[in-house]
C-alpha cells in the first residue's frame, strides 16, 4: 500500500496528505469517508480486492491551531526541500549550524537540512572550522507546503478540490 491519499476537512478544504494505510484506518473507524477512489491502485487481501482511496473527507471538522509553524524535524527538511545546505544533494538528516553542545539553539536560523555525509563531517564544530558553507542562509518560513505533488499518479482528481490543474507544468 504505497502512495498518498488526500484528506479533506468536513468542509472540503484541505488538511492533509495521508498514506493509503492510514486513511483505511479512518475510513474503518468511522471518522472519514470516501469521496474518489483511485483508478488503478487497489487493496489487495486474503478474501476480497478493493479499489484505494484516493481522496477522503473527515466526518468532523479539524480546528487547526494558529499558533505559527512548529519546529520539527519533518518541517526543517521540508522548507529545505530536502536538499542538503551544504553540498546540494538530497538530505534527510537536520543539523545544528552551531552544534547544541556549544549554546545553540533549536531554532530556524540554527537547523538547517543536510545529508549523512556532510553531517558526519561537519560532526560538532561550525561551518567556518569545518570549512563547509551554508548554500543559502535558514530562516523561518512563513508558510510549509504540506504537500510538493509531482505529476505523478496519486494526484488522480485532487484539481477539484485544491483548485488547481494538474495538466499544467
Amino acid at each position: 500500500m504505497s502512495g498518498y491519499v488526500l484528506v479533506l476537512n468536513a468542509s472540503y478544504e484541505f488538511l492533509n496528505l495521508s498514506t493509503v494505510k492510514r486513511a483505511i484506518k479512518l475510513i474503518f473507524k468511522g471518522k472519514a469517508e470516501v469521496l474518489e477512489l483511485h483508478p488503478t491502485k487497489e487493496i489487495v487481501s486474503a478474501s476480497r480486492k478493493v479499489k484505494a482511496p484516493s481522496i477522503i473527507r473527515m466526518l468532523y471538522q479539524i480546528v487547526r491551531p494558529f499558533g505559527g509553524i512548529p519546529l520539527t524535524r519533518k518541517n526543517i527538511i521540508l522548507r529545505d526541500r530536502h536538499q542538503c545546505q551544504y553540498c546540494g544533494k538530497t538530505g534527510d538528516t537536520v543539523d545544528h549550524i552551531i552544534p547544541r553542545s556549544r549554546g545553540g539553539k533549536d531554532s530556524w536560523e540554527n537547523c538547517v537540512c543536510a545529508c549523512v555525509r556532510c553531517n558526519t563531517r561537519k560532526n560538532n564544530r561550525t561551518p567556518g572550522e569545518a570549512k563547509m558553507a551554508l548554500l543559502r542562509p535558514p530562516k523561518k518560513p512563513r508558510h510549509i507546503p504540506w504537500f510538493i505533488v509531482k505529476k505523478d499518479a496519486d494526484a488522480v482528481g485532487w484539481d477539484k478540490y485544491l483548485y488547481w490543474n494538474t495538466d499544467l507544468d
